[in-house]
């Protein structure tokens, strides 16, 4: 093995923000048949802002949204900043427009290349998955969720209404 790979764009973020719309190219939209069956979508794109040999190079990262974290290896972080600028996310599929997805959730930028990938809550949930203490849960708002359900001393919770794993 080479240590190569190639990886084929399906799409582009069109607009982001609540909704946000991803695109699909035309060559890839039969491709869609059946996605309107699942509720939530898992969304890899292409961190086309930090492709370049300085990011692809970082290792090591304080995450942004929590300046007083410690500095962790970029595996252990969301970080756009790393040696294949892969960004994951899980999105609300709200509807399809031919070829043009509807999507709550999409923390990608506009112009991102689109790589894969539907939600299958049977294999892609892993609901005992946790963290180490000092690892954050992600943006300020999902603490306040928490404290606000007065469970803020466990490692994990799931908030029914939304259906979401805090973990």
């Amino acid at each position: 093995m080479s240590g190569k790979g190639e990886v084929k764009f399906i799409g582009l973020v069109k607009s982001a923000g609540e909704p946000s719309k991803i695109e699909i190219f035309p060559e890839f939209c039969l491709g869609l048949e059946g996605l309107g069956d699942f509720s939530h979508v898992i969304v890899l794109y292409w961190f086309h802002l930090r492709d370049d040999y300085k990011e692809r190079g970082t290792l090591q990262v304080v995450p942004r949204r929590h300046p007083d974290a410690p500095r962790v290896g970029v595996f252990a972080s969301r970080s756009p900043s790393r040696p294949n600028p892969i960004g994951l996310c899980v999105v609300e599929l709200n509807e399809i427009e031919g070829c043009i997805l509807v999507v709550n959730g999409l923390d990608a930028l506009e112009g991102s290349p689109i790589i894969d990938k539907p939600y299958f809550a049977r294999a892609d949930a892993i609901p005992k998955a946790s963290a180490q203490s000092g690892h954050h849960v992600g943006p300020n708002l999902m603490h306040v969720i928490v404290k606000e359900l007065g469970i803020g001393g466990e490692k994990q919770c799931l908030i029914p209404e939304k259906n979401v794993l805090i973990a």
